[in-house]
């Protein structure tokens, strides 16, 4: 089969024939149809994270395709289904994380494109259990990026706490964060939409965001709290350290941060502030088998779709170097149909 490898870090991906994986006891074989690519798989490609990836790699955690093999012991799918295979590949089932609805926390797990291969390929194995039904409604190519930028804000959201008709300030409109936008406008918040790129934030204001600020122009923790008096909860879904310390600043008394990009940079939190106004941070990474399940239901309801561009498995390298770059706006997807 034609997958994309990481031979070595920093060097580019390389277009090669690989063997079909085979598989065992409990395990499926994906026909994959399209895969999202993520920031997380430019990390791995280049090894910077404090966790290394395995060696060599095939990336991808967002990828959807049908199921044409089925192992022994497998009987909640059948041949034919439509399937995805998210970051959260597997996890023990038995800890106190996985037994309490915190499988994403689980000390033993694997995570698909990172610590096992991914979907960059013909073909992706995967644990039954772990993968999740694709609804009817939603073609492949919507429904790749649902399974990794879908629930990873829609789960960050989740946790903020935030009620509906509450403020949430969103730092960075790019594949996680225009997301983010509409699953926040789909469970009743007003959104605040923060980056440093005019074109993105008119993408925030098409998808509804209800205040817009530039934060190469004036600093959008004073505008949020000019405005709105801060937000009753902030997400950062940048990869840079400044919209980290931003996203704290625009937090009212009370408030939440939630960590969400993973720049390889210190968030500095400063205790004074944190303990006098009662300001709340939290991390919060991917989402449970039931969070991706419901993700996929507002998708499926119309509720969020994806700003998409599609190019073959072939233009990987180009991908990655736009990405690097900040030059997509939305989700690129890769076709291998």
């Amino acid at each position: 089969m034609k997958a994309a490898v990481v031979n070595e870090f920093h060097q580019q991906l390389e277009i090669k024939d690989v063997p079909v994986p085979e598989i065992g006891h409990g395990e499926v074989l994906v026909k994959i149809k399209a895969c999202g690519v993520c920031h997380t798989d430019l990390h791995a490609a280049h090894g910077d994270w404090p966790v290394k990836p395995k060696l060599p790699l095939i990336p991808g955690h967002e990828g959807v395709g049908e199921i044409v093999a089925l192992g022994e012991g497998v009987t909640s799918l059948k041949l034919g289904d439509r399937v995805g295979i998210p970051w959260l590949y597997s996890a023990c089932g038995e800890c106190d994380y996985c037994l309490t609805g915190w499988e994403t926390l689980c000390k033993n797990q694997l995570n698909a494109g990172y610590s096992v291969d991914g979907g960059y390929a013909e073909y992706c194995k995967a644990p039954a259990a772990y993968v999740a039904k694709i609804p009817d409604s939603l073609s492949y190519v919507d429904a790749a990026p649902i399974f990794c930028a879908g629930v990873t804000t829609y789960k960050a959201l989740k946790v903020t706490g935030a009620k509906p008709g509450e403020w949430v300030a969103i730092y960075g409109i790019g594949g996680l964060g225009h997301v983010a936008l509409q699953y926040a406008k789909a469970m009743g918040y007003h959104v605040a939409a923060v980056d440093i790129h005019d074109d993105k934030l008119e993408l925030a204001m098409a998808l509804g965001a209800d205040l817009t600020v530039n934060g190469m122009k004036e600093d959008p923790a004073e505008a949020i709290e000019r405005e709105i008096g801060g937000a009753h909860a902030a997400i950062s879904v940048a990869v840079t350290p400044k919209a980290f310390e931003q996203a704290y600043r625009s937090v009212r008394r009370g408030g939440t941060l939630v960590v969400v990009g993973l720049p390889n940079a210190d968030l500095p939190i400063p205790i004074f502030d944190t303990v006098l106004n009662g300001v709340t941070v939290k991390g919060s990474i991917v989402g449970s088998r039931k969070d991706l399940q419901e993700a996929l239901d507002f998708a499926a309801r119309g509720k969020v779709k994806t700003n998409i561009e599609t190019q073959s498995l072939d233009r990987i390298n180009e991908v990655f170097d736009r990405l690097q770059k900040g030059q997509v706006n939305g989700r690129v997807v890769l076709t291998l149909d």
